[in-house]
């Protein structure tokens, strides 16, 4: 399905409708619709409603739409990758692991001067990064695009597989970000990783036959 495309903020550059809302809704508030449920969080977005963040109670009105869920990483939102690569180019941004999934920021995130300064930089809030990407955000991707300094930089998605879906062999390497550890991915090497041999199954073990143990002939001890 092709997205349709809006003019942003009296640009030239063409994106998706619902980027810009999607930056600047209100996450984590309390719905003011079900603030008595126990899930009244909002942390849902529709991308074909592009309204305010919604919970999870609000989400019969959107069983047909596309609906991405906000998390959270360090007070600052993040959405997991395999959820939104299909509806947006995010090639250039910092990815990161955390509890085995993809994420990366909605929003650049202010950060301590007073550390080391790496070679490696966003090109928007110069935030340093670690890998061979170019911005920190999806925020920072959308300004860079807005520069237009390079033609080839897109936001819409080519509608070919996504190499960030494999596994990573190289690159991941620990890191502290405010505070949290999580892993690094650098998109250097997008090769299957080794995969250890599996522990066979009690089941498995059952399939083979037995082999009988021979009786050996006794031997009588000598005197």
């Amino acid at each position: 399905m092709v997205s349709s495309i809006v003019k942003m903020e009296n640009d030239d550059v063409m994106t998706p409708p619902w980027l810009t809302p999607m930056l600047r809704a209100d996450y984590f508030v309390t719905c003011s619709i079900h603030s008595q449920s126990s899930k009244s969080e909002c942390n849902l977005f529709c991308l074909d409603c592009s309204g305010n963040a919604f919970c999870s109670s609000c989400l019969a009105h959107h069983r047909t739409h596309r609906v991405i869920q906000i998390r959270r990483s360090s007070y600052h939102n993040v959405v997991r990758v395999s959820e939104i690569q299909k509806h947006i180019d995010i090639s250039c941004i910092q990815t990161y692991v955390i509890n085995s999934a993809k994420i990366f920021f909605l929003n650049a995130r202010p950060q301590c001067r007073t550390g080391k300064s790496l070679n490696k930089t966003c090109q928007i809030c110069s935030r340093n990064l670690l890998d061979s990407f170019r911005f920190c955000s999806l925020a920072c991707k959308v300004e860079g695009v807005k520069n237009g300094e390079d033609p080839n930089l897109t936001l819409f998605h080519s509608g070919k597989s996504d190499d960030s879906s494999k596994i990573i062999n190289t690159g991941i390497c620990s890191r502290l970000i405010d505070g949290i550890s999580i892993a690094v991915d650098d998109q250097r090497s997008e090769t299957a990783g080794v995969l250890s041999p599996e522990t066979p199954s009690i089941e498995s073990h059952r399939n083979y036959p037995m082999k009988s143990r021979r009786k050996g002939i006794p031997q009588r001890a000598p005197f």
